[in-house]
C-alpha cells in the first residue's frame, strides 16, 4: 500500500467524518460534514442525496477540500487536510459501501429511499498529514491519482534557506521547533518536522530565508 493510501485509509477507519469545503454560486465558500465511506488506491468515496445543495455545488464545481481530525485536545490531534477533484459515479457502489458502513441503513432504511443516493470519487489530488501529538511536529505532503508535478490544488508551502545563507544561526534560534539544521552553510529546514510559522523569514539578517 502506497504512502497515499495509507492516509486516505486512515481518514476512512481512523476518523471517518469529515468537514468538506465546497463553493457556491457566488464564489463563496460552503462547509459540510461528510462521511468518508471507502478509499483505495484510486482515491476516497462517499455518497450524498442528489436533491442536496452538496451535490450541486459538487457537480459544478468538481472539486473540493476536506480536513479530518482525530485527537482529544490539540497536542493530540492528527489532521489530514485532502484536495482535489471529483466525480460522480452513479449508484452502483451504493450496496457494497452501506455493508461497509452499515449504519447507514438507519438513515436510508429502505431501497427505494437509498435510490435517492450517488456516490462520489475524490480520484486526483494533494494531501497533508500533520501530527501535533509528535514533538517535533511530523508533517508530510502526498499526491493520489496524478503525479506529483501534475499535481492539482496545491502548492509547495513552508520556507527554505538559500546559499545566501551567512551561517549566524538567527534563524534556527527562533525556530519553536528547533528543526534547523545548522551543521553546514546554507542552513537546512527538516520540512517533515516545520510549522511553516515563519519565524525564520523574518529572524534572517540577510534575507537567506525565502517561501517554498
Amino acid at each position: 500500500m502506497s504512502k497515499a493510501e495509507n492516509y486516505l485509509h486512515y481518514i476512512v477507519h481512523e476518523i471517518h467524518t469529515t468537514i468538506v469545503a465546497t463553493v457556491d454560486d457566488e464564489g463563496l465558500p460552503v462547509t459540510a460534514a461528510i462521511d468518508m465511506m471507502d478509499a483505495d488506491e484510486n482515491g476516497l468515496y462517499f455518497l450524498t442525496a442528489r436533491g442536496k445543495g452538496f451535490y450541486d455545488r459538487l457537480k459544478k464545481r468538481g472539486f473540493l477540500a476536506l480536513t479530518a481530525l482525530k485527537g482529544e485536545d490539540t497536542m493530540t490531534s492528527v489532521a489530514v487536510s485532502v484536495r482535489g477533484k471529483v466525480r460522480e459515479l452513479g449508484y452502483d457502489r451504493i450496496p457494497e459501501l452501506f455493508e461497509k458502513n452499515p449504519y447507514m441503513h438507519t438513515i436510508y432504511p429502505t431501497e427505494e429511499s437509498m435510490k435517492a443516493l450517488t456516490v462520489f470519487q475524490i480520484y486526483e489530488g494533494t494531501g497533508e498529514w500533520f501530527d501535533l501529538s509528535k514533538k517535533p511536529i511530523e508533517r508530510a505532503s502526498f499526491t493520489f491519482g496524478c503525479k506529483e508535478a501534475e499535481a492539482v490544488g496545491r502548492k509547495p508551502e513552508g520556507y527554505y534557506i538559500t546559499d545566501a545563507c551567512i551561517g549566524c544561526g538567527s534563524c534556527a534560534a527562533v525556530c519553536p521547533q528547533s528543526c534547523i539544521i545548522t551543521d553546514n552553510v546554507p542552513h537546512v529546514i527538516e520540512q517533515e518536522h516545520c510549522l511553516h510559522c515563519g519565524n525564520c523569514l523574518e529572524a534572517c539578517p540577510v534575507g537567506a530565508v525565502e517561501r517554498r
